[in-house]
């Protein structure tokens, strides 16, 4: 009985709103992030206590909504105190935000920690000095089943590998945590913990690490996986909880483990043959994959319908300054091969990088643009997204841009505008930061037009003619889908750029960046 009257804790695991308007709002607002959903679900397990998940972006199903932005954060502790507060630190841009809530929650008498891999374990004395009682390092799993007992029973941290925290005035790191190897004992992500929103696409992942050595990610390390068995797990276990049909597997190079990959391919084929329903999955994978065509085949059998491919740029200089060793041509016949195998293609750019010697540029901004264009006209892409090179900490490229003295100032362009949409240091010679912003609008708005429209009227009235011209319903159908799926895409872009066009002129950027250029031409 004695037990029964033990006290609960809870745990609020945040993941902090996007600054503003932006092209990744629209999907934000349909899908979660995994990390947090992942450390949510380990810490469930721990006996006496309650967790749950706040994705600020995804406030749909009658959420505690701040007008201004984000979760009423004051009206969530009046109904459900929390304890501890967890944010999820993995986006830079959102990062003055996590340091709001965090200063909110510690007025409250609140404990607070965070992580992630490409800010707060990059920014500890930052993180420390603005609101975060302990920064999580690394993966936060194995930590945060140690961690919150600890913290409320007041317990020292210095046997808890993995943290960071501050002991007067100073800043203390305990011993690094191993990376996980043992995936099968992991909790399965548990998405009914996310309050308030409504998910439309599940993240999914098998593989964490990566083999590639980009210059501009923080993502390194050899691969490390989890049984294709455990996979089809969490998916049979998302389906059968939430009725899930769309997907998105978020590791960074689908097929890196290429036999134990194919065999997830035909097991997920058999289980979907087994409840009679068609699933729906994008992944991200390496253009060179395209030369696997046992690959393929069995991954379009398991319903991956699209690929996210890292192209980057079409220009040799700036791939090679990326550590990417492909030739534009080549790239071409590859996404060409996807596109043959039914894939539908996503291509992901990044506009305006920088060449390793700044003085060695020789292309203007228009020959630039154009190349783009053209590329992604004879690639035949589907959709894009192109992006401006970010300096993320932690990265070869920011380090390389610092020693170069070519980063704008955190006081003059802040962590928010970290998110690809902005300038963020002096670009090569022939170019210029505001050319750098325009020209990302330039090639996407010559994409995402106002016109598909009335394409996606012309597409529904020539569906019969073009089944009865080939006599083949289910090629007809797939050639029709295609074409009218990318007019309601490239329609919906339009839109999407048009709201940011809005948001960038409300949020003042253009004095900021003067500002930020008279300060860097004074050093």
């Amino acid at each position: 009985m004695k037990e029964l009257k033990q006290r609960r804790y809870r745990l609020r695991i945040i993941v902090p709103a996007f600054p503003a308007f932006n092209i990744y709002s629209n999907i934000a607002n349909k899908t979660t992030a995994l990390g947090p959903v992942s450390v949510a679900s380990v810490a469930d397990e721990i006996p006496g206590w309650d967790v749950e998940v706040i994705d600020e972006n995804n406030l749909r199903l009658y959420g505690p909504e701040d007008p201004e932005k984000g979760a009423n954060h004051e009206f969530l502790q009046k109904i459900r105190p929390a304890d501890i507060i967890g944010f999820y630190g993995g986006l830079t841009s959102t990062i003055p935000r996590l340091y709001e809530l965090a200063k909110f929650y510690k007025k409250q008498g609140v404990m607070t920690i965070a992580g992630g891999q490409h800010f707060v374990g990059n920014n500890i004395e930052e993180a420390l000095s603005s609101g975060i009682d302990v920064v999580v390092r690394g993966e936060s799993e194995l930590t945060i089943k140690e961690l919150l007992p600890a913290l409320v029973r007041q317990e020292p941290l210095e046997l808890i590998k993995g943290v960071a925290y501050q002991d007067s005035d100073k800043i203390i790191k305990t011993k690094e945590r191993e990376l996980i190897e043992d995936f099968e004992s992991l909790p399965n992500p548990n998405f009914s913990l996310v309050r308030y929103a409504k998910i439309k696409m599940y993240p999914v992942s098998r593989i964490r690490g990566c083999g590639m050595d980009c210059e501009f990610c923080t993502v390194k390390g050899k691969p490390r996986y989890a049984s294709p068995e455990k996979f089809l797990e969490i998916i049979e276990n998302i389906v059968e909880t939430k009725d899930a049909r769309h997907f998105f597997i978020v590791d960074d190079l689908f097929g890196q483990q290429r036999d134990e990959t194919i065999r997830f391919c035909k097991m997920l084929a058999d289980y979907q043959q087994r409840i009679n329903r068609r699933l729906d999955f994008t992944v991200q994978i390496r253009l060179d994959k395209a030369k696997d065509k046992e690959l393929l085949s069995e991954m379009r059998k398991a319903g991956i319908n699209m690929v996210a491919i890292g192209f980057e740029s079409p220009i040799e200089e700036e791939l090679d300054a990326m550590k990417k060793y492909i030739k534009p041509q080549d790239m071409i016949e590859l996404s060409r091969v996807y596109r043959r195998f039914g894939f539908l293609v996503h291509g992901m750019f990044i506009f305006g990088y920088p060449y390793k010697d700044k003085d060695i540029a020789t292309l203007t901004i228009k020959e630039r643009v154009k190349r783009f264009r053209t590329f992604i006209k004879k690639a035949k892409i589907d959709t894009i997204q192109v992006l401006l090179p970010v300096p993320l900490p932690g990265t070869e490229l920011r380090d390389r841009l610092e020693k170069e003295g070519r980063v704008y100032s955190i006081e003059d362009i802040g962590w928010q505008y970290y998110d690809g949409n902005f300038p963020l240091f002096e670009p090569d010679k022939l170019l210029t930061a505001q050319e750098l912003q325009s020209s990302i609008c330039k090639i996407m708005g010559k994409f995402y037009k106002l016109r598909y429209m009335f394409m996606l009227g012309y597409h529904i009235f020539s569906f019969p003619a073009l089944l009865f011209f080939l006599y083949n319903i289910k090629k007809g159908w797939r050639i029709w889908y295609r074409s009218w799926r990318n007019a309601l895409i490239r329609f919906g872009g339009w839109t999407v750029l048009k709201g940011w066009t809005k948001a960038f002129k409300a949020s003042n950027f253009s004095d900021r960046l003067q500002e930020a250029q008279k300060h860097h031409s004074c050093h």
